[in-house]
């Protein structure tokens, strides 16, 4: 399904996607993509269907549509294209003309004995040992055309490595601006960035060479960069070379050279693939001792310029897919948000109602003076005081990162007091559980609280599924202690309907419940964090019509066993 994803403005993350023959765009409540952006008129585009390809058409706006920074009446999409209404800056993908079934079937992966494949490794080669291949030779003249070649090809290899190896913008810039020092002869840089609310350019990184100091360091030298080059650069997307030498008149007798010395500059602007997002500057100086002694000798030359605005390239296109990615993960968190939002809601209304009823029956019993239906209201009551107090366990133990509180334990206890607990509930469902403690049990090491809760949240889980079945329904748990392996198991059996296969992958994902409005979803992945916490793991084993099995296996740890067994 095409889609048009915002990577600028007010709905920064947000994707709308789009299968109608017409849908409008603007900032009216009545468009089906609805931008809150003042820029943006009510009415501000639609796109048009025609066969397999989708039409922008500006509605007559205050402020136009534009596609790649041109301004358009009507306009065919493709994708990968940016389309800007007002101030929001959007991407427009448009869905593969080729499927994922065409291509598997267009592409297969062959095993050795299969189609006479006879295909041999001959030679291999690391990342570092590729990187080597841009060094220059011993033998090689460094003024020469080659070693100018690659030693460019060996700035941007490791350019291209820099960018690729971190999302952190902060770190990038300063990556970036400390390879342009180790290939260029600059005294002074620093990487400026386009604020994305303001539109203004923003210092992010600064640089100046270290020159030792036989006394007290002198405080670094204010970077004044002129209005009308950093306009130029902006406006224009070109890169620019610099020296003050060449606008004085008086540099043939060297007057002014004499007072100030030489001052030669590079700026480049950041062309990603959308917009300008910055620029890089640098400049380097000459002393009116070095003009009287070796006369003006240029230090930056085209090449410089040239290899700068390639490197830009590469910062900008990090940059931006930086800022994508951030836009990214704020959707899918705000989509996350609003599940979970949806979810316990839902959830807690339905405990809100139970709640409700039973205070109804207390309030009648108390008005009829009638302790057995006090009594029925107040069990309704305490049932989804319960329900409040696990959802609310749930919540905490799955929201945040925690250490097990370990403390030497008795695992045949801890199952035991859980079985006690969920008596009462599988009588009520007539599911006749049984417990079997291993025989052999010593005290080991693990948090009981924790365990206490993964259990009976899956023993629970298995009351549930066992309640549905005609006929005896049955849940077993039992736990072993398997010394050879160094392992605790708790098994829980029951004789219920069984997970279907499709939904095995989503079993531990949360807020997916096939309780329907009974469950949260939480039980099982709150299960599989406290086991995962212990450096253990929750298995599976199920079928349609025979029931589940679900083992719950950690480290047997004994209590005088230091940390670092804690880590095998």
């Amino acid at each position: 399904m095409p889609s048009l994803f915002v990577i600028r403005g007010n709905d920064q993350g947000s994707r709308f996607e789009f299968d109608e023959p017409l849908t409008r765009v603007g900032r009216d409540a009545s468009s089906a993509i609805r931008l809150h952006d003042t820029e943006v008129s009510r009415h501000h585009a639609e796109i048009r269907r025609s066969d397999n390809t989708y039409v922008l058409a500006d509605l007559g706006s205050s402020n136009g549509s534009y596609v790649n920074g041109q301004r358009i009446e009507s306009h065919p999409l493709s994708s990968g294209d940016q389309v800007q209404l007002g101030g929001t800056l959007m991407l427009y993908t448009a869905p593969s003309e080729e499927s994922a079934e065409d291509l598997a079937q267009s592409i297969d992966i062959a095993l050795p004995q299969q189609s006479g494949d006879r295909s041999q490794i001959i030679h291999s080669i690391t990342q570092e040992a590729g990187s080597r291949a841009f060094e220059l030779g011993a033998a090689l003249a460094q003024n020469s055309w080659l070693a100018r070649a690659r030693s460019n090809l060996q700035v941007m290899y490791r350019t291209a490595l820099a960018v690729s190896h971190t999302l952190d913008i902060d770190q990038l810039l300063h990556r970036i601006m400390g390879l342009i020092f180790e290939w260029v002869e600059a005294d002074r840089g620093c990487i400026m960035l386009v604020d994305p609310d303001t539109k203004k350019l923003e210092p992010k990184v600064r640089r100046t060479r270290r020159v030792a100091q036989p006394a007290k360091k002198p405080a670094e030298e204010k970077i004044t960069i002129s209005k009308t080059i950093l306009d130029y650069v902006m406006e224009r997307n070109e890169g620019v070379l610099t020296s003050d030498a060449r606008q004085d008149d008086r540099w043939d007798p060297a007057a002014s050279i004499l007072q100030a010395g030489i001052r030669e500059a590079i700026c480049v602007p950041m062309r990603g693939r959308y917009d300008v997002v910055g620029v890089i500057y640098i400049d380097t100086s000459t002393s009116p001792q070095e003009v009287i002694q070796h006369g003006h000798v240029t230090k930056f030359k085209e090449d410089h310029l040239k290899l700068l605005i390639a490197i830009a390239h590469q910062a900008a296109l990090a940059v931006e897919d930086t800022r994508y990615y951030s836009a990214m993960v704020q959707a899918e968190r705000l989509a996350a948000v609003g599940q979970t939002i949806t979810t316990l809601s839902h959830h807690i209304k339905n405990i809100l109602q139970g709640i409700r009823g039973g205070s109804y029956l207390i309030e009648m019993g108390l008005s009829d003076e009638d302790p057995s239906v006090v009594r029925k209201g107040w069990k309704i009551v305490e049932k989804n005081q319960n329900k409040i107090s696990a959802l609310v366990m749930d919540m905490l133990t799955f929201s945040k990162e925690r250490e097990p509180d370990r403390a030497p334990s008795d695992l045949n206890q801890v199952v035991s007091d859980v079985v006690e607990l969920m008596l009462a509930y599988a009588a009520d469902l007539n599911v006749e559980l049984t417990w079997r403690p291993a025989a052999a049990m010593e005290t080991f090491v693990f948090d009981p609280e924790a365990i206490h809760r993964a259990v009976l949240n899956v023993v629970s889980n298995a009351i549930d599924a066992a309640g549905e079945v005609e006929g005896p329904a049955r849940v077993d748990v039992s736990t072993e202690w398997a010394e050879r392996e160094g392992l605790l198991r708790v098994i829980v059996h029951d004789n219920g309907p069984g997970i279907p296969p499709d939904a095995m992958d989503s079993l531990f994902s949360p807020f997916i419940s096939s309780k329907g409005a009974r469950g949260t979803g939480l039980g099982l992945p709150v299960s599989q964090k406290i086991l995962t916490e212990h450096g253990g793991r929750i298995k599976v084993e199920s079928a349609p019509d025979r029931g589940s099995r679900f083992t719950l296996e950690m480290p047997a740890v004994v209590p005088d066993t230091g940390p670092e067994t804690l880590l095998k």
